[in-house]
């Protein structure tokens, strides 16, 4: 007979022994099945119960949210009053009240003050109650409010620079869905910046925004030997149309300053030094049908911007029109033999853009652009195997921007052995390239011009993008898509080059949220 001791010592054992990995994961794999096979048979239990009665005739008697503690009661009535019967011109059916519960639950859950899942519980009211009727509804919505307050703090390394940064996001401020966002960081590169925005959802509209911002900055732009300050503010309207595109449309007022100029600054950026005032409208459209924007394995992405600066009452010390356009489209690589995606995708990319010289207030000439409104090109972001700016126009060793640019890339990743597509990882090869060009006399701040001489420079300036080869380079390397941002590693190899380029050979490494 084995005496309580034995026992103990034998319990003691067991817990002592090493439990293989390969069990552990077997049990944990059982367990996730069986709940997925629960939750499918309820699913399929509640499909079967709205299709049996999806015509019955439903009056939604009541909507209450619950456990929104710090959502006023109006906000949230702005959603759902439209929703209840008595302010209907008909009964509904029961698929129809459930799908309008489940319409005004996702404009819950796009405010982002809610933590997912949010609940929906159906009901019949008391029928102790007279008012009722047996086509009566009740229901309620279980909602948890996120953290009002969010302090962050950290690093970010990439593009050529380094940073600290905090973050204090007040979320709900006034009950209405509101944020205050507060961001200061300093870094090797962006020495100082300090930013506040306040936005605000109008008519409980998740899709209908208002934002309000401000601005200061200190950047170092090496690349043109000079140091860039600026301060100011901006309004946007932003909006979703039914399609999921989206538009913004702003105001920007913004004084600039072109200052800490190194002994070896070129004349371009000594002309430039100083103060100005940049007074702009823009719009911005996107579609972006991507089934994820760091790693995309299928859809496509097209970005517009346009900005028009100094014009009519628009004031300010630079005048001028800017468009710029951007598209990405991914497509997944069958492989015989693989069943569903392969994780081998082929994704091209193209940007291009215009700067278009305008007149200022009553002169009648328009100006040639200024420093800070040029386009730059080069770097980790957009075409690799050339360093930061390093392509375009040069004064010198100062990469002084350009008027007129096109970029291009095709990228073919793989998944890395051993790890799986599943996983954000891939191995890339690619091969990109651009030009960038200064319109006639653009970088000399004496030289304007009348208007059809203006003309005729843009066109000959966008026809000149297709004289030669553009600036080239290939490469290859690593890529892992986090969830807010996208790294890459690559060796690159410039394959074309114009006199004065900056390229780099060998090692380069790019964070970004927008690669090329």
């Amino acid at each position: 007979m084995a005496s309580a001791n034995d026992s103990e010592d034998n319990i003691f054992e067991n817990l002592q022994k090493k439990v293989d990995p390969k069990v552990l994961a077997d049990k944990a794999r059982a367990t996730a099945e069986r709940e997925h096979e629960l939750f499918e048979k309820a699913q399929r239990r509640f499909g079967d119960l709205i299709g049996t009665n999806s015509t019955l005739p439903t009056t939604i008697s009541s909507i209450r949210i619950l456990n929104a503690n710090n959502t006023r009661k109006g906000f949230l009535a702005r959603i759902f009053d439209p929703i209840l019967s008595a302010n209907h011109d008909r009964p509904y059916t029961l698929a129809e009240a459930i799908r309008e519960i489940s319409i005004g639950a996702d404009k819950l859950h796009r405010l982002d003050i809610f933590e997912d899942p949010i609940s929906i519980f159906l009901d019949k009211p008391s029928r102790a109650d007279p008012s009722t009727t047996p086509s009566d509804l009740d229901v309620f919505i279980s909602v948890k409010e996120k953290s009002r307050i969010l302090l962050k703090t950290g690093t970010d390394v990439g593009n050529a620079e380094g940073s600290a940064y905090g973050t204090l996001l007040l979320r709900n401020a006034f009950g209405g869905a509101e944020s205050f966002n507060v961001n200061a960081s300093l870094g090797t590169r962006t020495r100082s910046a300090y930013q506040a925005t306040f936005e605000t959802p109008i008519l409980s509209n998740p899709n209908l925004r208002v934002e309000l911002g401000g601005l200061a900055s200190s950047t170092d732009k090496s690349w043109a030997s000079h140091e860039e300050v600026l301060k100011g503010g901006w309004a946007k309207l932003r909006w979703f149309t039914a399609g999921r595109h989206k538009h913004e449309f702003g105001y920007n007022g913004v004084w600039r300053q072109i200052t800490g100029l190194a002994s070896s600054a070129s004349p371009t950026v000594r002309a430039d030094a100083g103060d100005t005032v940049k007074s702009s409208i823009s719009h911005t459209w996107i579609n972006d049908r991507r089934n994820n924007p760091f790693l995309p394995s299928r859809g496509y992405h097209v970005k517009t911007v346009s900005e028009i600066a100094g014009w009519g009452p628009l004031q300010g010390d630079v005048a001028f029109w800017k468009s710029e356009l951007e598209t990405q489209t991914a497509l997944s690589v069958p492989i015989p033999g693989v069943e569903g995606e392969s994780g081998v995708t082929f994704t091209t990319g193209f940007r291009a853009g215009l700067l278009y010289p305008l007149s200022l207030g009553s002169d009648p000439k328009p100006h040639s652009s200024h420093l800070n409104d040029r386009f730059q090109l080069g770097g980790p972001t957009d075409v690799r195997g050339f360093r930061l700016s390093g392509l375009g126009p040069r004064d010198g060793t100062d990469a002084v921007g350009g008027d007129v640019y096109a970029a291009g890339s095709a990228n073919l990743l793989f998944p890395i052995p051993r790890i799986g597509a599943e996983r954000p990882f891939r191995i890339q090869a690619f091969v990109n390239g651009g030009r960038l060009l200064a319109l006639k006399h653009s970088t000399n701040k004496d030289s304007d011009t009348d208007r059809k001489a203006s003309q005729k420079s843009v066109y000959s300036t966008i026809a000149e993008l297709g004289n030669g080869l553009p600036s080239m380079a290939a490469g290859f390397g690593l890529v892992y898509a986090h969830p807010v941002a996208r790294f890459e590693l690559n060796f690159t190899l410039p394959l074309v080059l114009r006199k004065g380029e900056d390229a780099r050979k060998g090692l380069q490494f790019g964070i970004g949220i927008n690669l090329l």
